[in-house]
């Protein structure tokens, strides 16, 4: 997320695959557990699923390698769980793309993982909700990266808020994707636009969760894309402060610069550029971004619990105040 800073993969893994809640290895039978119903077991549920996705077994989650496949099934098998349903299309859209690594251009084959949560008023209208579960794998010192907060966090907050969606179902019919192939150029999420499973002319907006956990740098989530949406921010200005994290609106007007500016910074991107209204949802940056010290145990499980119950109330402002 943010910046490429690809690493080639130099080990494999062997055909094993992850994991129950309590965490080992095991065979291809075993089904991750479902988010319960209580709000203490659904936190418990975001902590355990970054903890497993972010795990040294999955090896750093590149794009074509083992450990993406061990972190795919077990996203396939939570959303099972939650019994968010597969859209008409299947479960998984593969892709064929050329990407950048750290060799230079390369041919990547990855898979976007697709869930379908139908909604109560506009049920014809869609909010895309997107994180990518890639991350840069291990680098040829052996190094595992193993992106706990890029972007195993966002893709537990983003489960969250499925589980969250099938207690109380959204206004909007909801797409629930987990891309493949940020981390070599928004490969996933440029695939999704271009054979989308539903007219893009039906896609309300997308929102974007990556890098959601460690929110202590400023005590900001920050909320990227109302200057190019501002009828959006209207909807989120009053969501108050969670916990020790509030809401923070910028770093994308034409005033932020570099690294400051997070309009290209993520798979959003891909929508923005296909005239999807976006917003994206992510944390500071911190000392551990795109290096093996991003690990699950430096993550404040207060702190990220609030920024996902954040993001939660964020989604439900924007359901029910678009297209009214």
């Amino acid at each position: 997320m943010r910046h490429l800073r690809l690493l080639a993969l130099s080990s494999t893994l062997g055909g094993a695959l992850l994991l129950s809640a309590c965490g080992g290895l095991f065979g291809p039978e075993v089904t991750p557990p479902a988010a319960a119903a209580p709000a203490t077991a659904i936190q418990a549920q975001l902590l355990e699923d970054v903890r497993i996705l972010s795990s040294d077994e999955m090896q750093g989650r590149d794009t074509g390698a083992p450990g993406g496949e061990m972190a795919r099934t077990y996203i396939v098998g939570r959303l099972e769980a939650l019994g968010v349903a597969p859209t008409p299309m299947g479960r998984l859209q593969p892709w064929e793309m050329q990407g950048r690594s750290r060799a230079g251009p390369k041919t990547w084959n990855g898979v976007n993982i697709i869930g379908l949560i139908p909604g109560t008023r506009r049920p014809d209208r869609y909010i895309v909700v997107t994180a990518h579960y890639d991350h840069v794998g291990v680098n040829a010192d052996g190094q595992v990266f193993n992106g706990a907060d890029d972007n195993a966090s966002g893709v537990a907050t983003m489960l969250a808020l499925a589980a969250d969606l099938k207690r109380q179902a959204p206004e909007h019919s909801v797409l629930i994707v987990a891309l493949d192939g940020e981390e070599h150029g928004l490969l996933g999420a440029r695939h999704f636009v271009e054979a989308p499973p539903v007219p893009l002319s039906s896609i309300a907006m997308n929102l974007n969760f990556d890098i959601t956990a460690r929110a202590e740098t400023d005590g900001k989530l920050w909320v990227t894309g109302t200057y190019q949406n501002p009828t959006f921010r209207p909807l989120l200005e009053s969501i108050p402060a969670n916990g020790a994290v509030a809401l923070a609106f910028g770093k994308d007007t034409p005033q932020d610069t570099g690294q400051d500016n997070w309009v290209e910074a993520s798979d959003h991107a891909a929508f923005h550029r296909a005239q999807v209204p976006f917003l994206y949802l992510g944390v500071n940056y911190h000392p551990d971004y795109h290096r093996p010290s991003d690990d699950f145990d430096r993550i404040t499980p207060s702190v990220f619990i609030s920024a996902t119950e954040l993001s939660i109330a964020s989604f439900r402002a924007l359901d029910s105040g678009l297209s009214r």
